[in-house]
């Protein structure tokens, strides 16, 4: 994860934490807790329940589209890649390595790198993109 998305996410997360914080109870915008405490009674011990309940759920969707449904696109872009890579393409390993497709089978990939006709066996999941 680069620094961009670290800092997005942590201001993402600060943000659902005091959204949470709010709907719970736990702090009031404009007043003290003891204030909202004596005006409401009972009342306020359970309606805070109910909206912690919804601030965790909240929470969960939250996580949901900013961290969980990226990372499963990302992956099932990954796994077309690997799976639609034939014999003739160019393509870049994770390690910065570039070469020609020579052989696949299920798990490994053998290519070829430069002039000098060098073949480097690597496993699939090492391969990072296409080139063509």
């Amino acid at each position: 994860m680069n620094k961009t998305a670290t800092r997005k996410l942590m201001s993402v997360v600060a943000v659902v934490l005091t959204l949470c914080l709010v709907l719970a109870g736990c702090t009031t915008i404009g007043g003290t807790a003891d204030t909202a405490a004596a005006n409401g009674g009972a009342a306020a011990t359970t309606g805070g329940s109910v909206q912690f309940i919804i601030s965790i759920a909240l929470l969960v969707v939250i996580f949901y589209f900013f961290l969980i449904r990226p990372e499963k696109k990302r992956k099932k872009k990954e796994q077309e890649l690997r799976s639609s890579l034939g014999v003739g393409d160019e393509i870049v390993t994770i390690g910065g390595l570039v070469g020609k497709i020579v052989n696949i089978t299920d798990d490994d990939v053998t290519f070829e790198t430069g002039e000098d006709r060098v073949r480097i066996q690597i496993a699939k999941w090492a391969i990072s993109r296409k080139t063509k």
